[in-house]
């Protein structure tokens, strides 16, 4: 009697999914070329970081490195400072008036150049033109025109306008003034670049919805146009500030800090504490307080960012 044998099953072998491989080379590749990045802003970047605020809780004075740590110490001695605390004030004050003059400025030449009239192409050159230049550069060239030699006074002198003269650089009570009008010149065309592109941006049928209401051209501009360019505002705003905050080559080249202490800026202080008196750990010190107050002013907005771009 045969008996039937069944018949071998064949099993189809099926080809692996890419999915399951744990590492394929097209999830390899993007993180080997990322890495190299990734490992220099760690090292250059946040290792330095970290290395200048443990630099300031340490004893180190003088050429030879002292990593005896001490604490607070270098922040108590630096904020009781004559010098530091006059740093502060000054750039309390340089930043808003800075912010003021170049928001201002660049705004109302925006304003203008937005009305396409003849010549506005130069004019919107001329106005660009100090940002191709460095605070070095800005720095030499107002040196000169407030110098009491042959700057602004001896126009004012020639003119017969002798009311207007100033101790522009060696006065205390205008050198910091001085400073500004400077920084102002060179930055106001940033502002109006980005102010001019907002404008630009925004249709034209908002403004002739809000004129077929009633609305005259400033209530347009304050109701209409002005809100849509407060995103802008903001940026400027944070670019301006972390700038002026940081400032130093515009206040090393015009005055070094003087007269006395009325123009001296966190940036200088830094410079002059750790490469003129050796005083390593105070020089980390201010630092440090420098990136705290520049963390202060962009990392809110970083937050309001991010925020904004979740809701969306």
């Amino acid at each position: 009697m045969a008996t039937a044998t069944a018949p071998p099953v064949v099993r189809e072998r099926l080809p692996r999914s890419r999915s399951l491989i744990p590492l394929s080379w097209d999830r390899v590749m993007p993180i080997l070329m990322i890495a190299p990045s990734v490992v220099l802003i760690a090292i250059f970047v946040y290792g330095f970081i970290g290395r200048t605020a443990y630099t300031s809780l340490t004893a180190w004075r003088g050429v030879v490195p002292d990593y005896t740590f001490v604490g607070l110490r270098n922040y108590e001695r630096l904020f009781q400072t004559e010098k530091f605390q006059a740093d502060i004030v000054n750039t309390v004050h340089f930043t808003a008036f800075f912010l003021a003059g170049c928001l201002i400025l660049g705004l109302g030449a925006a304003v203008l150049l937005d009305q396409k009239l003849r010549g506005t192409i130069i004019f919107q050159n001329v106005f660009m033109f100090p940002l191709a230049i460095s605070f070095i550069v800005t720095g030499t060239v107002w040196r000169w025109i407030f110098n009491p030699n042959y700057g602004l006074n001896v126009l004012f002198h020639n003119l017969h306008l002798d009311f207007l003269q100033s101790g522009w650089l060696t006065s205390p009570g205008s050198a910091l003034n001085s400073l500004t009008i400077a920084a102002v010149w060179q930055m106001s065309g940033f502002c109006m670049a980005m102010f001019l592109a907002g404008l630009r941006g925004i249709p034209e049928e908002l403004r002739e919805a809000a004129r077929v209401d009633g609305a005259s051209e400033s209530q347009a501009f304050r109701y209409v146009v002005f809100p849509l360019l407060r995103p802008i505002t903001l940026s400027a705003v944070i670019i301006l500030g972390h700038i002026s905050l940081k400032i130093f080559d515009l206040v090393f080249v015009m005055t070094f800090g003087g007269p006395g202490y009325s123009t001296d800026m966190p940036g200088l202080n830094m410079f002059i504490t750790t490469f003129r008196r050796d005083l390593f750990a105070r020089g980390a010190a201010i630092a440090t307080v420098l990136l705290l107050m520049v963390a202060l002013l962009i990392v809110p907005y970083l937050i309001w960012n991010l925020r904004g771009e979740t809701e969306r």
